[in-house]
């Protein structure tokens, strides 16, 4: 999954960062408003953490062009704990939830993962497909019970697919989720790290759909 981080703060948007990477995002980061507005505007990103006193532009600003603009993408507000009014322009603006400075990294660790979670449809943190199960809060990957070691790359395709299970999902679409903006979109790794995934969950999981992508779909609903 790919977050974009908006904080002109240098230390909390390294922090935020770090953390986040820690627990197997993608994370691409901005420090004023017009940067943050022109990153989400442009690239796809599964959620942001959009903090309200920007320079530039702030952050109420940001988030009101964004949803005029039709980006439904959920958005973390980040506001001064004795600013109840920001709280309220945040949400009407457009904001999905806020976090209130000084805040626990735990706290906004999961409040995204409540929020990617309601983005697709799911209604907790343990994401299942056949005998496949993610916890999303631990990263932890199982078969059947037995614990499976991926790596990072790994984890994130595996993760974003589980996401969005049974639905076909194009290669374009998973580089844009799982790399950041820097990244070759000319690379063939998607490809490496499906076929890696099959050797450790089982061939038949993840699905190739002839000219169009791939679909995650537990071998009993296969037709």
């Amino acid at each position: 999954m790919r977050l974009l981080v908006v904080e002109d703060d240098p230390d909390l948007n390294r922090q935020l960062v770090g953390a986040l990477e820690e627990a197997g995002y993608v994370v691409d980061s901005a420090k004023d408003g017009e940067e943050g507005h022109f990153l989400g505007d442009t690239e796809p990103y599964d959620a942001v953490v959009l903090d309200l006193g920007l320079p530039e532009m702030d952050g109420v600003t940001v988030l009101e062009k964004w949803r005029r603009d039709g980006k439904i993408m959920p958005v973390l507000i980040l506001t001064a704990r004795d600013r109840w009014s920001d709280k309220v322009a945040g949400f009407d603006a457009g904001a999905d939830d806020y976090v209130a400075k000084p805040f626990f990294m735990e706290e906004v660790l999961a409040r995204l993962r409540a929020l990617l979670r309601r983005a697709t449809g799911h209604a907790t943190s343990e994401l299942e497909c056949g005998s496949v199960r993610v916890d999303t809060r631990s990263s932890r990957v199982t078969v059947d019970g037995r614990a499976i070691k991926l790596t990072s790359l790994e984890y994130r395709l595996l993760a974003y697919m589980m996401h969005h299970r049974d639905r076909v999902i194009s290669r374009t679409e998973l580089v844009e989720h799982l790399y950041d903006q820097d990244f070759d979109r000319d690379s063939n790794t998607i490809e490496v790290f499906v076929g890696r995934l099959r050797r450790k969950l089982g061939k038949d999981v993840i699905e190739t759909v002839r000219g169009l992508g791939y679909r995650l779909t537990a071998p009993e609903d296969a037709v």
